[in-house]
């Protein structure tokens, strides 16, 4: 008999509660990784997650294989799948690492139908600080600001310290079929649109790994004056290593911690995260439908009547500078600086009245770091309908703020030099007058 391990946004290897547990097993493992896009509460990957998810799963196979253990490539729904490779491989215990949002209740539907039928199934910690349910108000009740949030976070025990990896690899000997990573198709190839990405990231363990020094060795002490301004190399940039968990919060916490500078308002951001997932995992799917009921009544302006205006914020070409630059990043690199997402979605659910979740549904599909708790949640936050939302009032101007965080143009020239040369779609001031007064309207 051997250990199956399931891995799912968590492909490394150290600080892997359910590897580690799984490598102590005498008889051996059998590493799946299980592209489920059929399962309750799963949600179809866009495009540029697919093409990471590609990178990522190549990088975790050949560390694998250099260890002498495998990883099984299997499609289809956990409830079915999982079984039968337990049948094929002679597998008496199942391994994984808790996910927090609503496949959570699949997995435990998963977990009591192994029991039952008499395989072990043990879950462990995630890719969070603190598990939810552990951070609460002194009622009992999740937060729904961040700030009380995030300080009983601090003063709550430290998080975990990461596991290192396993020491001891051992294959089981019954191993099941694989599935050709190639074969799922996850890359883009006519056309392929994804030359950008690949210019701009590396996927996988050892890059997050490489990643997270060289922020802390060569922009950690001037992120917190710095990363507000796009053209300025002073963001971590692991945002995507983090969504695949190719590197975990804890490890990114006590490193941070131990590099001896500054890294308060970085660690503060790590919690944004850390509140996004607790959200979702109290509320359940964050982009199907606002976190305020008074939303449900919002006057959104059809994309079917507006999909012109939807076109150009989509493609870039809505004659605002910032906007425009950070829209034709997204589509060139799977990312767009933070500040500027805030400023494109303000732009599209203020100026424009377009629904929130045509602009998540697109960030969605466009960005290497969408995972389902943070996407929807930020940009519930810019359109006012989440918890601890920015007031209806707080209306992003584009020009204000690309004089302020691009004051040089050196982010707009670099992205879109040409929307400087062509009028807005819309008046900011009409607009703006606009969305206050559909504001009002469901205060």
């Amino acid at each position: 008999m051997a250990t199956l391990v399931w891995f799912r946004d968590d492909l490394r290897i150290a600080d892997h509660p359910a590897l580690a547990a799984a490598a102590e097993d005498p008889d051996g493992m059998v590493l799946l990784y299980l592209l489920d896009e059929e399962s309750s509460g799963a949600r179809p990957l866009g495009g540029a997650a697919r093409w990471w998810l590609h990178g990522s799963l190549a990088a975790l196979q050949t560390e694998l294989a250099a260890r002498g253990v495998p990883l099984v490539l299997r499609r289809g729904a956990a409830a079915e799948a999982i079984p039968r490779i337990i049948a094929e491989s002679g597998i008496d215990r199942v391994l994984w690492n808790r996910r927090y949002g609503d496949e959570r209740h699949a997995d435990a539907e998963l977990k009591a139908s192994l029991r039952a039928s008499g395989v072990e199934a043990h879950s462990f910690v995630g890719g969070v600080l603190h598990e939810p349910g552990t951070i609460l108000t002194e009622a009992g009740q999740p937060y729904r600001v961040y700030s009380p949030f995030w300080r009983a976070c601090v003063a709550a025990p430290e998080p975990a310290v990461p596991l290192d990896p396993p020491t001891r690899w051992s294959a089981a000997k019954a191993q099941p079929a694989s599935e050709v990573l190639d074969d799922w198709g996850l890359r883009p190839t006519h056309p392929d649109w994804a030359d950008g990405l690949a210019a701009r990231w590396e996927p996988g363990e050892r890059a997050a790994a490489e990643q997270l020094e060289r922020f802390l060795d060569e922009r950690a002490s001037e992120y917190a004056a710095g990363r507000d301004f796009p053209a300025e190399p002073a963001t971590s940039e692991l945002s995507p290593h983090l969504r695949w968990g190719e590197i975990s919060p804890r490890q990114v916490w006590h490193r941070s911690i131990a590099a001896g500078v500054d890294v308060g308002t970085f660690l503060s951001e790590l919690g944004w995260r850390e509140f996004a997932w607790h959200t979702a995992f109290h509320r359940g799917a964050l982009h199907e439908r606002g976190i305020d009921p008074r939303f449900d009544a919002f006057p959104w302006r059809s994309a079917d009547v507006h999909g012109g205006e939807l076109r150009d914020w989509v493609r870039g070409r809505t004659g605002f500078g910032l906007v425009d630059a950070g829209m034709r990043e997204l589509w060139a690199t799977g990312f767009m600086h933070n500040r500027v997402r805030m400023v494109a979605a303000s732009f599209l659910t203020k100026n424009l009245l377009i629904d929130w979740r045509e602009g998540e549904r697109w960030f969605w599909d466009t960005l290497v770091d969408a995972d389902a708790a943070s996407n929807p949640f930020n940009w519930q936050w810019v359109a006012g309908c989440g918890v601890d939302a920015a007031p209806y009032f707080r209306i992003f101007n584009p020009e204000t703020q690309q004089r302020r965080f691009d004051p040089d143009g050196r982010y707009v020239e670099r992205w879109a030099s040409d929307s400087l040369l062509v009028p807005g779609i819309v008046d900011l001031r009409e607009s703006r007058i606009r969305a206050l007064a559909a504001y009002d309207a469901i205060k």
